[in-house]
């Protein structure tokens, strides 16, 4: 491979273990045109150089060469050269190769045939899994199904091509030093065929270490520059999932200071949007239970009136266990819509205390019922307590609220709770 890791190889004699490596070379002056050009000076070459129709050979001795332009040592004199048709060389210098190439000097008690395992790491391998999901209605708007496909796309810019390979792939986040001389090493092991069962197809599942590791149950032909992609696993069917509607008018921001956050004018901003989501089980009892390669997925809808599929969102996720929740942002909702706005806020210095009261309304223009969860975010301080509310409430961390509703089709719901920092 030509993104080789020369200080990765590992030499292993198998047949005879007394087998070891004195040296190693690691040769990669390839065969190019400006390598060919470079290895030549102040040897002999033949130029071709274009006269019109017709076309005139110079041989001579070569000084120099650049910008695409050579300097010839010849019998006229010393001539410059700039554009040229070709360039004849009497034989290919010593050095180039071409192909990069490992060089042994090897020790052994026994000599003739032997079998050896040589591996290596290589950059240039990149695999990454991608998840597809056709949505369909459930028997309500905050229930539905999903069909669940996944693959493994695999891009080789190794500089090698890898026929009749196993293949096997490492999930998880392996911790690697930065390399700044050359491309990154990716999770990835590709290595010699080995006998298969005939039912071992797909790739089959298991731990490693503190990772995953996905072994395909069948060779497979990596050529060089080339992307292939694998099923990662047989379809699921009508996996359950949950709708979640998400109203949080603050969103990402955050306070990052070292005390109470004292400003009335921050904090208050209000967004409109209301985030869906998919949330469904990576378990066996719903059909899945394979853990899960963190990738990108795809959600599609299918349209009942022309039985096309629709593109309803996208998302990624992390490295998912099974039996843990998968959860997917698909986008804005469009006929649900939210208010947040603060009504009242009292600072007591003396006391060290802030008191603010905030009014959250949510509108359903649908024409089914829907559930929301309201996001409220308690940022000023760690210490805090709800005096008042007109809903109730989830505290869900030292800094978050949820307010769970229903709402009926084209009803507005209002929110008000007061909340009371102390430090």
């Amino acid at each position: 491979a030509a993104f080789i890791d020369p200080t990765t190889v590992q030499f292993t004699g198998l047949s005879e273990p007394s087998t070891s490596v004195l040296e190693q070379n690691f040769q990669f002056d390839l065969v190019n045109p400006a390598r060919l050009v470079d290895k030549f000076i102040d040897q002999t070459i033949s130029v071709v150089v274009a006269r019109g129709d017709k076309t005139e050979t110079i041989t001579g001795v070569l000084l120099s060469s650049s910008g695409g332009g050579l300097v010839l040592k010849t019998d006229a004199g010393i001539q410059y050269i700039n554009g040229y048709s070709s360039l004849e060389f009497p034989s290919l210098p010593q050095g180039l190769i071409t192909r990069p190439t490992l060089v042994w000097l090897l020790k052994t008690d026994k000599p003739g045939t032997q079998t050896a395992r040589v591996s290596y790491e290589t950059g240039g391998l990149t695999w990454w899994a991608d998840y597809n999901l056709t949505y369909a209605d459930g028997k309500d708007a905050n229930s539905g199904t999903l069909d669940v496909s996944g693959w493994v796309s695999i891009i080789n810019q190794s500089g090698a091509g890898y026929t009749e390979a196993s293949l096997k792939l490492i999930a998880g986040d392996v911790h690697r030093i930065q390399r700044n001389d050359r491309r990154q090493v990716y999770e990835m092991a590709a290595r010699a065929a080995s006998s298969m069962k005939d039912e071992e197809q797909g790739f089959q599942e298991k731990s490693f270490f503190e990772y995953h590791l996905y072994t395909l149950g069948r060779p497979t032909t990596l050529p060089e520059n080339s992307t292939k992609q694998l099923e990662l696993f047989p379809v699921a069917r009508t996996v359950p999932c949950e709708k979640v509607l998400v109203y949080d008018a603050i969103g990402d921001w955050w306070w990052g200071g070292t005390g109470a956050y004292m400003d009335q004018n921050l904090g208050v901003q209000s967004r409109k949007d209301v985030d869906v989501y998919l949330r469904f089980r990576n378990g066996k009892e719903q059909g899945m239970g394979m853990p899960l390669p963190a990738g990108r997925i795809r959600v599609s809808k299918l349209d009942p009136a022309d039985q096309s599929l629709e593109f309803i969102g996208e998302d990624t996720i992390r490295h998912t266990p099974k039996d843990e929740e998968v959860l997917v942002k698909l986008g804005r909702a469009f006929d649900v819509v939210g208010e947040h706005r603060q009504s009242e806020f009292n600072l007591n210095s003396a006391r060290n205390t802030i008191t603010e009261t905030y009014e959250v309304k949510v509108r359903n223009h649908k024409s089914e019922a829907v559930n929301i969860i309201v996001q409220e975010h308690m940022f000023r301080w760690l210490n805090w307590e709800i005096t008042k509310s007109s809903e109730k409430y989830e505290k869900k961390d030292t800094q978050l609220v949820h307010f769970p509703i229903t709402l009926k089709p084209d009803e507005e719901r209002v929110i008000t709770y007061t909340v009371k920092y102390t430090w």
